[in-house]
Protein backbone atom coordinates (compact mmCIF):
# COMPACT_ATOMS: atom_id res chain seq x y z
CA UNK A 1 0.00 0.00 0.00
CA UNK A 2 1.16 3.79 -0.89
CA UNK A 3 1.77 5.78 2.32
CA UNK A 4 3.19 9.01 2.97
CA UNK A 5 4.04 8.54 6.55
CA UNK A 6 4.40 5.86 9.27
CA UNK A 7 1.68 8.15 11.00
CA UNK A 8 -0.79 6.86 8.29
CA UNK A 9 0.30 3.22 8.60
CA UNK A 10 -0.68 3.74 12.66
CA UNK A 11 -3.86 5.25 11.51
CA UNK A 12 -4.44 2.55 8.77
CA UNK A 13 -4.16 -0.53 11.74
CA UNK A 14 -5.93 1.07 14.18
CA UNK A 15 -8.91 1.63 11.91
CA UNK A 16 -8.80 -1.81 10.53
CA UNK A 17 -7.40 -3.79 13.69
CA UNK A 18 -8.79 -1.47 16.51
CA UNK A 19 -8.78 -4.90 19.23
CA UNK A 20 -5.72 -6.25 17.79
CA UNK A 21 -2.39 -5.92 19.90
CA UNK A 22 0.08 -3.85 18.29
CA UNK A 23 2.75 -3.90 20.96
CA UNK A 24 3.31 -6.16 23.52
CA UNK A 25 6.33 -7.02 26.00
CA UNK A 26 6.56 -9.47 28.85
CA UNK A 27 4.36 -7.76 31.52
CA UNK A 28 2.11 -4.99 28.73
CA UNK A 29 0.34 -5.15 25.98
CA UNK A 30 -0.99 -2.32 23.69
CA UNK A 31 -3.83 -2.50 21.44
CA UNK A 32 -4.00 -0.46 18.04
CA UNK A 33 -6.56 1.57 19.46
CA UNK A 34 -4.56 2.11 22.45
CA UNK A 35 -1.54 2.89 20.69
CA UNK A 36 -3.16 5.51 18.48
CA UNK A 37 -4.49 7.43 21.59
CA UNK A 38 -1.13 6.71 23.80
CA UNK A 39 0.61 8.46 20.36
CA UNK A 40 -1.63 11.00 19.69
CA UNK A 41 -1.37 12.12 23.46
CA UNK A 42 1.83 11.97 23.65
CA UNK A 43 2.01 14.13 19.88
CA UNK A 44 0.13 16.86 21.69
CA UNK A 45 2.49 17.28 24.33
CA UNK A 46 5.60 17.21 21.91
CA UNK A 47 4.12 19.85 19.64
CA UNK A 48 4.54 22.39 21.84
CA UNK A 49 7.99 22.02 21.95
CA UNK A 50 8.26 22.91 18.24
CA UNK A 51 8.28 21.18 14.98
CA UNK A 52 10.78 19.04 13.20
CA UNK A 53 13.04 18.97 16.46
CA UNK A 54 15.02 16.00 18.35
CA UNK A 55 13.35 14.74 21.18
CA UNK A 56 15.24 12.07 22.80
CA UNK A 57 13.54 8.97 24.72
CA UNK A 58 15.32 7.48 27.76
CA UNK A 59 13.33 4.33 28.72
CA UNK A 60 13.77 0.71 28.89
CA UNK A 61 13.15 -1.42 26.35
CA UNK A 62 9.32 -1.70 26.54
CA UNK A 63 5.90 -1.72 24.21
CA UNK A 64 5.93 1.72 26.13
CA UNK A 65 9.02 2.74 24.67
CA UNK A 66 7.96 1.94 21.00
CA UNK A 67 4.44 3.63 21.90
CA UNK A 68 7.00 6.94 22.75
CA UNK A 69 8.64 6.88 19.22
CA UNK A 70 5.42 7.19 17.81
CA UNK A 71 4.05 9.65 19.68
CA UNK A 72 6.76 11.55 18.91
CA UNK A 73 6.74 11.30 15.47
CA UNK A 74 2.82 12.15 15.48
CA UNK A 75 3.89 15.53 17.47
CA UNK A 76 5.86 16.53 14.38
CA UNK A 77 9.47 15.89 15.70
CA UNK A 78 12.28 12.92 15.22
CA UNK A 79 12.87 10.69 18.29
CA UNK A 80 16.33 9.65 19.34
CA UNK A 81 16.14 6.19 21.64
CA UNK A 82 18.36 6.13 24.61
CA UNK A 83 18.69 3.23 26.81
CA UNK A 84 19.33 2.70 30.46
CA UNK A 85 22.02 0.59 30.01
CA UNK A 86 24.41 3.10 28.43
CA UNK A 87 27.18 3.95 30.12
CA UNK A 88 26.73 7.72 31.64
CA UNK A 89 29.47 9.32 30.00
CA UNK A 90 28.21 7.89 26.65
CA UNK A 91 24.40 9.47 27.14
CA UNK A 92 25.98 12.45 28.23
CA UNK A 93 27.84 12.92 24.96
CA UNK A 94 24.53 12.16 22.79
CA UNK A 95 23.11 14.62 24.46
CA UNK A 96 25.44 17.16 23.92
CA UNK A 97 25.86 16.66 20.43
CA UNK A 98 21.48 16.17 20.08
CA UNK A 99 20.18 19.04 22.02
CA UNK A 100 17.09 17.43 22.11
CA UNK A 101 14.01 19.63 22.90
CA UNK A 102 12.26 17.38 25.67
CA UNK A 103 13.37 14.17 27.24
CA UNK A 104 10.34 12.11 27.66
CA UNK A 105 11.58 9.18 30.09
CA UNK A 106 9.42 6.59 32.77
CA UNK A 107 8.99 7.65 36.58
CA UNK A 108 11.18 4.70 37.29
CA UNK A 109 14.19 6.09 35.17
CA UNK A 110 13.35 9.94 35.91
CA UNK A 111 16.14 10.43 39.08
CA UNK A 112 18.61 8.91 36.52
CA UNK A 113 17.73 11.10 33.47
CA UNK A 114 17.97 14.18 35.66
CA UNK A 115 21.33 13.09 36.39
CA UNK A 116 22.53 13.06 33.11
CA UNK A 117 23.05 16.75 32.90
CA UNK A 118 20.47 17.82 30.41
CA UNK A 119 19.09 21.30 31.24
CA UNK A 120 15.89 21.06 29.10
CA UNK A 121 12.37 19.74 30.12
CA UNK A 122 11.73 16.37 31.26
CA UNK A 123 8.22 14.70 30.83
CA UNK A 124 7.62 11.45 32.28
CA UNK A 125 5.64 9.17 29.66
CA UNK A 126 3.11 8.13 32.77
CA UNK A 127 2.02 12.08 32.68
CA UNK A 128 1.85 12.84 28.92
CA UNK A 129 0.45 9.28 27.88
CA UNK A 130 -2.57 10.56 29.81
CA UNK A 131 -2.21 14.31 28.00
CA UNK A 132 -5.80 15.67 26.13
CA UNK A 133 -5.35 15.35 22.78
CA UNK A 134 -5.09 18.32 20.52
CA UNK A 135 -7.81 17.22 17.83
CA UNK A 136 -7.31 18.78 14.98
CA UNK A 137 -4.58 20.99 15.25
CA UNK A 138 -2.72 17.64 16.36
CA UNK A 139 -4.34 16.25 12.79
CA UNK A 140 -2.99 19.21 10.71
CA UNK A 141 0.67 18.27 12.09
CA UNK A 142 0.39 15.07 11.36
CA UNK A 143 -0.85 15.30 8.30
CA UNK A 144 2.00 18.02 6.92
CA UNK A 145 4.50 15.11 7.66
CA UNK A 146 6.06 13.54 4.43
CA UNK A 147 8.82 11.05 3.18
CA UNK A 148 11.47 13.87 3.28
CA UNK A 149 11.05 14.57 6.84
CA UNK A 150 13.23 12.88 9.68
CA UNK A 151 11.66 10.05 11.21
CA UNK A 152 14.92 8.84 13.84
CA UNK A 153 18.51 9.91 14.83
CA UNK A 154 20.66 7.12 15.88
CA UNK A 155 24.26 7.41 17.58
CA UNK A 156 26.83 5.24 15.77
CA UNK A 157 30.42 4.41 16.59
CA UNK A 158 32.70 7.42 16.17
CA UNK A 159 36.17 6.71 14.96
CA UNK A 160 36.88 10.25 16.59
CA UNK A 161 35.55 8.91 19.82
CA UNK A 162 32.33 11.03 19.18
CA UNK A 163 28.96 9.24 18.40
CA UNK A 164 27.49 10.20 14.90
CA UNK A 165 24.09 10.29 14.90
CA UNK A 166 22.73 8.93 11.54
CA UNK A 167 19.58 11.05 10.67
CA UNK A 168 17.00 8.77 8.89
CA UNK A 169 13.71 9.79 6.93
CA UNK A 170 10.63 8.28 6.80
CA UNK A 171 11.23 7.71 3.03
CA UNK A 172 13.94 5.86 3.57
CA UNK A 173 11.98 3.30 6.08
CA UNK A 174 8.56 3.23 4.03
CA UNK A 175 10.68 2.12 0.70
CA UNK A 176 11.80 -0.52 2.99
CA UNK A 177 8.30 -1.52 3.86
CA UNK A 178 6.91 -1.07 0.47
CA UNK A 179 10.10 -4.27 -0.43
CA UNK A 180 9.04 -6.03 2.17
CA UNK A 181 5.30 -5.76 0.89
CA UNK A 182 6.18 -7.16 -2.82
CA UNK A 183 9.03 -9.41 -1.55
CA UNK A 184 7.03 -11.49 1.16
CA UNK A 185 3.44 -11.99 2.10
CA UNK A 186 3.59 -10.96 5.67
CA UNK A 187 0.19 -10.53 6.98
CA UNK A 188 -1.89 -8.92 9.77
CA UNK A 189 -1.52 -12.08 11.54
CA UNK A 190 2.45 -12.48 11.75
CA UNK A 191 4.10 -11.83 14.68
CA UNK A 192 7.38 -10.16 14.96
CA UNK A 193 9.55 -11.02 17.41
CA UNK A 194 11.97 -8.04 18.24
CA UNK A 195 15.60 -9.17 19.61
CA UNK A 196 17.26 -6.06 18.79
CA UNK A 197 17.89 -2.60 21.32
CA UNK A 198 15.33 -0.14 19.84
CA UNK A 199 18.78 2.09 19.73
CA UNK A 200 19.49 -0.21 17.29
CA UNK A 201 18.29 -0.16 14.21
CA UNK A 202 17.48 -3.84 13.68
CA UNK A 203 14.51 -2.68 16.01
CA UNK A 204 13.12 -0.29 12.83
CA UNK A 205 12.01 -3.39 10.60
CA UNK A 206 10.14 -4.78 13.88
CA UNK A 207 8.49 -1.76 14.87
CA UNK A 208 7.62 -0.31 11.64
CA UNK A 209 7.04 -3.77 9.74
CA UNK A 210 3.77 -4.65 12.81
CA UNK A 211 2.25 -0.87 11.92
CA UNK A 212 2.23 -1.38 8.02
CA UNK A 213 1.05 -4.96 8.25
CA UNK A 214 -1.10 -4.59 11.07
CA UNK A 215 0.58 -7.38 12.59
CA UNK A 216 2.06 -7.12 16.09
CA UNK A 217 5.60 -6.50 17.52
CA UNK A 218 6.61 -8.98 20.40
CA UNK A 219 9.43 -7.84 22.45
CA UNK A 220 11.31 -10.99 23.66
CA UNK A 221 12.46 -10.68 27.08
CA UNK A 222 16.71 -10.16 26.88
CA UNK A 223 17.56 -12.17 29.92
CA UNK A 224 16.03 -15.07 27.96
CA UNK A 225 18.51 -15.33 24.94
CA UNK A 226 21.07 -16.39 28.00
CA UNK A 227 18.05 -19.17 28.53
CA UNK A 228 17.53 -20.32 24.40
CA UNK A 229 14.98 -23.08 26.12
CA UNK A 230 12.54 -20.35 27.72
CA UNK A 231 13.53 -18.42 24.67
CA UNK A 232 11.77 -20.67 22.27
CA UNK A 233 9.04 -21.31 24.90
CA UNK A 234 8.28 -18.08 25.01
CA UNK A 235 8.34 -17.34 21.17
CA UNK A 236 5.70 -20.66 21.21
CA UNK A 237 3.70 -19.54 23.50
CA UNK A 238 3.53 -15.90 21.87
CA UNK A 239 3.21 -17.31 18.28
CA UNK A 240 5.95 -15.84 16.85
CA UNK A 241 6.11 -15.99 13.32
CA UNK A 242 9.15 -13.92 11.91
CA UNK A 243 11.96 -12.33 13.12
CA UNK A 244 15.05 -9.84 11.78
CA UNK A 245 18.31 -10.66 14.31
CA UNK A 246 21.95 -10.55 14.67
CA UNK A 247 23.77 -13.97 13.45
CA UNK A 248 25.31 -13.73 17.15
CA UNK A 249 21.55 -14.18 18.45
CA UNK A 250 21.05 -17.49 16.08
CA UNK A 251 24.57 -18.68 16.96
CA UNK A 252 24.42 -19.07 20.75
CA UNK A 253 20.81 -21.40 19.67
CA UNK A 254 22.79 -23.08 17.70
CA UNK A 255 25.74 -23.46 19.87
CA UNK A 256 23.37 -24.84 22.67
CA UNK A 257 21.25 -26.95 20.41
CA UNK A 258 18.44 -25.51 21.70
CA UNK A 259 16.17 -27.31 18.88
CA UNK A 260 16.46 -30.80 20.35
CA UNK A 261 14.06 -29.08 22.97
CA UNK A 262 11.82 -27.93 20.82
CA UNK A 263 11.10 -25.74 17.41
CA UNK A 264 8.96 -22.62 17.66
CA UNK A 265 6.07 -24.70 14.84
CA UNK A 266 4.75 -20.96 13.61
CA UNK A 267 8.00 -19.49 12.89
CA UNK A 268 7.85 -18.84 9.06
CA UNK A 269 10.21 -16.11 8.33
CA UNK A 270 14.19 -16.43 9.62
CA UNK A 271 15.62 -12.83 8.75
CA UNK A 272 19.33 -11.58 9.83
CA UNK A 273 21.21 -9.04 9.62
CA UNK A 274 23.93 -6.84 10.84
CA UNK A 275 27.15 -9.22 10.39
CA UNK A 276 27.87 -12.57 8.41
CA UNK A 277 25.99 -15.63 9.85
CA UNK A 278 27.91 -18.24 9.65
CA UNK A 279 27.49 -21.56 7.51
CA UNK A 280 27.72 -23.69 10.64
CA UNK A 281 24.90 -21.65 12.25
CA UNK A 282 22.47 -21.41 8.62
CA UNK A 283 22.85 -25.20 8.32
CA UNK A 284 21.96 -25.78 11.70
CA UNK A 285 19.14 -23.63 11.48
CA UNK A 286 17.83 -25.06 8.20
CA UNK A 287 17.99 -28.76 9.36
CA UNK A 288 15.48 -27.29 12.63
CA UNK A 289 13.00 -25.12 11.00
CA UNK A 290 13.38 -26.47 7.08
CA UNK A 291 9.58 -24.95 5.80
CA UNK A 292 10.97 -20.87 6.92
CA UNK A 293 11.60 -18.44 4.16
CA UNK A 294 15.33 -17.27 4.84
CA UNK A 295 16.83 -14.37 4.00
CA UNK A 296 20.37 -12.00 4.48
CA UNK A 297 19.63 -8.33 4.43
CA UNK A 298 22.50 -6.25 4.55
CA UNK A 299 22.59 -1.85 5.13
CA UNK A 300 24.94 0.37 7.54
CA UNK A 301 23.05 2.29 9.86
CA UNK A 302 23.05 5.01 6.76
CA UNK A 303 21.09 3.12 4.54
CA UNK A 304 19.27 0.89 6.94
CA UNK A 305 18.49 -2.17 4.75
CA UNK A 306 19.91 -1.53 0.67
CA UNK A 307 20.60 -4.91 -0.27
CA UNK A 308 19.02 -8.50 0.49
CA UNK A 309 19.66 -12.39 -0.77
CA UNK A 310 16.65 -14.41 0.05
CA UNK A 311 16.98 -17.96 -0.50
CA UNK A 312 15.08 -20.50 -2.81
CA UNK A 313 13.61 -23.45 -2.24
CA UNK A 314 16.00 -25.30 -4.05
CA UNK A 315 19.27 -23.87 -2.56
CA UNK A 316 17.68 -24.73 0.90
CA UNK A 317 17.41 -28.18 -0.14
CA UNK A 318 20.64 -28.49 -1.65
CA UNK A 319 22.18 -27.33 1.36
CA UNK A 320 20.57 -29.48 3.58
CA UNK A 321 22.26 -31.87 1.07
CA UNK A 322 25.69 -30.21 1.22
CA UNK A 323 25.66 -30.13 -2.31
CA UNK A 324 26.01 -26.00 -1.75
CA UNK A 325 28.46 -24.32 0.66
CA UNK A 326 29.92 -21.21 1.29
CA UNK A 327 28.72 -17.60 3.07
CA UNK A 328 25.22 -16.33 1.78
CA UNK A 329 25.61 -13.28 -0.33
CA UNK A 330 24.14 -9.97 0.31
CA UNK A 331 22.19 -9.71 -2.82
CA UNK A 332 21.02 -7.17 -4.82
CA UNK A 333 19.87 -3.75 -3.75
CA UNK A 334 16.20 -3.15 -2.58
CA UNK A 335 13.14 -1.12 -4.01
CA UNK A 336 14.58 2.17 -5.50
CA UNK A 337 17.82 1.42 -4.36
CA UNK A 338 21.15 1.42 -6.62
CA UNK A 339 24.84 -0.67 -5.72
CA UNK A 340 28.07 0.60 -7.47
CA UNK A 341 31.28 -1.01 -6.43
CA UNK A 342 34.20 0.62 -7.25
CA UNK A 343 38.11 0.10 -7.56
CA UNK A 344 40.64 2.31 -5.50
CA UNK A 345 40.86 4.51 -8.79
CA UNK A 346 37.05 5.26 -8.46
CA UNK A 347 36.09 2.93 -11.20
CA UNK A 348 33.71 -0.14 -11.37
CA UNK A 349 34.97 -3.25 -11.13
CA UNK A 350 34.48 -6.43 -12.94
CA UNK A 351 32.55 -9.21 -12.21
CA UNK A 352 34.48 -11.11 -9.20
CA UNK A 353 36.94 -8.21 -8.62
CA UNK A 354 36.92 -7.32 -4.79
CA UNK A 355 36.00 -3.22 -4.75
CA UNK A 356 34.56 -0.72 -2.14
CA UNK A 357 30.30 -0.39 -1.99
CA UNK A 358 28.70 2.70 -2.37
CA UNK A 359 24.97 2.97 -2.30
CA UNK A 360 22.89 5.46 -3.50
CA UNK A 361 18.72 5.79 -4.26
CA UNK A 362 16.37 5.68 -1.34
CA UNK A 363 17.98 3.59 0.80
CA UNK A 364 20.09 6.58 2.39
CA UNK A 365 20.16 8.72 5.17
CA UNK A 366 19.65 12.43 5.51
CA UNK A 367 23.13 12.46 6.69
CA UNK A 368 25.09 12.93 10.19
CA UNK A 369 22.97 15.31 13.10
CA UNK A 370 24.67 18.33 13.35
CA UNK A 371 27.84 17.03 11.21
CA UNK A 372 27.92 19.00 7.77
CA UNK A 373 31.41 18.09 7.33
CA UNK A 374 31.52 14.00 8.10
CA UNK A 375 28.09 14.20 5.99
CA UNK A 376 30.02 15.86 3.04
CA UNK A 377 32.57 13.48 3.05
CA UNK A 378 30.15 10.26 3.53
CA UNK A 379 27.56 10.78 1.26
CA UNK A 380 28.74 12.92 -1.76
CA UNK A 381 28.49 12.87 -5.35
CA UNK A 382 25.93 13.08 -7.81
CA UNK A 383 23.94 11.39 -8.07
CA UNK A 384 23.89 11.08 -4.12
CA UNK A 385 26.21 8.07 -2.97
CA UNK A 386 27.39 6.62 0.01
CA UNK A 387 30.45 5.02 0.53
CA UNK A 388 30.19 2.29 3.15
CA UNK A 389 33.36 1.25 3.66
CA UNK A 390 32.46 -2.51 2.74
CA UNK A 391 34.75 -4.73 0.54
CA UNK A 392 32.86 -6.72 -1.87
CA UNK A 393 32.42 -8.38 -5.04
CA UNK A 394 29.77 -9.21 -7.69
CA UNK A 395 29.17 -12.82 -8.53
CA UNK A 396 27.95 -14.28 -11.54
CA UNK A 397 24.77 -14.07 -10.72
CA UNK A 398 24.79 -10.50 -10.64
CA UNK A 399 24.97 -10.41 -6.46
CA UNK A 400 26.98 -8.88 -4.06
CA UNK A 401 29.32 -11.10 -1.77
CA UNK A 402 30.60 -9.29 1.79
CA UNK A 403 34.10 -10.05 1.93
CA UNK A 404 35.82 -7.29 4.34
CA UNK A 405 36.08 -3.74 5.95
CA UNK A 406 38.08 -1.14 4.49
CA UNK A 407 39.40 0.24 7.20
CA UNK A 408 39.29 -0.57 11.31
CA UNK A 409 35.54 -0.61 11.52
CA UNK A 410 34.35 -4.24 12.05
CA UNK A 411 31.07 -5.54 13.11
CA UNK A 412 30.79 -7.55 16.17
CA UNK A 413 27.74 -9.11 17.92
CA UNK A 414 25.65 -7.42 15.49
CA UNK A 415 27.24 -3.85 16.16
CA UNK A 416 29.16 -1.87 13.96
CA UNK A 417 32.09 -0.55 16.34
CA UNK A 418 34.90 1.82 15.03
CA UNK A 419 37.68 0.18 16.87
CA UNK A 420 39.09 3.84 17.18
CA UNK A 421 36.08 4.74 19.65
CA UNK A 422 37.71 2.25 22.22
CA UNK A 423 41.08 3.62 21.70
CA UNK A 424 39.81 6.54 22.41
CA UNK A 425 37.57 5.42 25.93
CA UNK A 426 40.95 3.56 26.97
CA UNK A 427 43.83 6.56 26.21
CA UNK A 428 41.08 8.47 28.75
CA UNK A 429 42.30 6.25 31.31
CA UNK A 430 44.68 6.82 34.00
CA UNK A 431 47.97 4.45 33.51
CA UNK A 432 47.74 3.80 29.67
CA UNK A 433 50.09 5.57 27.18
CA UNK A 434 49.09 4.00 24.56
CA UNK A 435 46.90 1.59 22.72
CA UNK A 436 45.37 0.03 19.72
CA UNK A 437 42.25 -2.14 19.42
CA UNK A 438 41.83 -5.29 17.66
CA UNK A 439 39.89 -7.62 16.57
CA UNK A 440 40.17 -10.65 16.55
CA UNK A 441 37.48 -12.38 13.53
CA UNK A 442 38.40 -16.07 14.56
CA UNK A 443 37.62 -15.84 18.11
CA UNK A 444 35.20 -13.41 17.90
CA UNK A 445 36.48 -10.86 20.60
CA UNK A 446 37.72 -7.89 20.79
CA UNK A 447 41.72 -7.81 22.31
CA UNK A 448 42.91 -4.07 23.81
CA UNK A 449 46.59 -4.00 23.60
CA UNK A 450 48.03 -1.38 25.68
CA UNK A 451 51.25 -0.04 27.43
CA UNK A 452 51.93 2.35 30.30
CA UNK A 453 50.97 0.55 33.68
CA UNK A 454 50.10 -3.11 33.84
CA UNK A 455 46.58 -3.16 35.29
CA UNK A 456 44.61 -6.22 36.50
CA UNK A 457 41.28 -7.14 33.72
CA UNK A 458 39.46 -5.87 36.27
CA UNK A 459 40.47 -2.74 36.84
CA UNK A 460 40.72 -2.01 32.72
CA UNK A 461 37.06 -3.48 32.77
CA UNK A 462 35.83 -1.10 35.42
CA UNK A 463 36.57 1.95 34.13
CA UNK A 464 35.96 1.18 30.50
CA UNK A 465 32.70 0.37 31.38
CA UNK A 466 31.56 4.25 32.56
CA UNK A 467 32.52 5.14 29.06
CA UNK A 468 31.86 2.17 26.66
CA UNK A 469 28.58 0.14 26.14
CA UNK A 470 28.81 -4.02 26.94
CA UNK A 471 28.87 -4.76 23.47
CA UNK A 472 31.89 -2.58 22.85
CA UNK A 473 34.25 -4.24 25.55
CA UNK A 474 37.14 -5.78 25.36
CA UNK A 475 37.21 -9.34 25.69
CA UNK A 476 40.43 -9.71 26.51
CA UNK A 477 43.99 -7.33 27.61
CA UNK A 478 47.38 -7.50 26.40
CA UNK A 479 50.15 -5.48 28.21
CA UNK A 480 52.82 -4.11 26.21
CA UNK A 481 56.12 -2.19 27.69
CA UNK A 482 56.01 -0.33 24.52
CA UNK A 483 53.65 -1.22 21.14
CA UNK A 484 55.44 -2.04 18.00
CA UNK A 485 56.39 0.79 15.21
CA UNK A 486 57.11 0.71 11.85
CA UNK A 487 59.26 2.83 9.83
CA UNK A 488 57.34 6.30 10.41
CA UNK A 489 57.21 6.20 14.09
CA UNK A 490 53.32 5.19 13.46
CA UNK A 491 51.68 1.59 15.42
CA UNK A 492 52.40 -1.29 13.74
CA UNK A 493 49.04 -2.74 13.87
CA UNK A 494 50.53 -5.92 11.25
CA UNK A 495 53.45 -6.50 13.31
CA UNK A 496 51.01 -6.13 16.83
CA UNK A 497 48.76 -8.57 15.44
CA UNK A 498 51.78 -11.10 14.88
CA UNK A 499 52.95 -10.61 18.58
CA UNK A 500 49.45 -11.80 20.10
Amino acid sequence: MAVESVIACLKASAQNFPEKTAFADKDRALTYEELLRTARSIGSVVSSYGLRCPVAVFMDKTAEAAAAFLGVVYGGCFYCPLDSRMPVQRLMTILSVLRPVLMITSRELEGRARELGYSGPIRCFEEISQAPDKGKELDAIADGIDREDPLYVLFTSGSTGVPKGVLVSEGVVLNYLEWLEESFSFTHRDVFGNQAPLYFDVSVHDIYGALYFGARMEILPPSYFSFPVKLVDYMQERGVTAFLWVPSAMGIMANLDVFSFGVPEKLRYVMFAGEVLPEKVLDYWLEHVPGAVYANLYGPTETFVCTAYVMGEEEKEARLRKEITGLLPIGRPIKDSQAIVLDEHLLPVKEGEAGELYMGGSCLALGYYRDEQRTAESFAGSPRLYRTGDMVRWNEKGELCYLSRRDDQIKHMGYRIELGEIEAAALGMEGISACACIYDEKKKRLILCYAGREQEKKELEKALADKLPAYMMPGHFCYFPVLPQNANGKLDRKELRRML
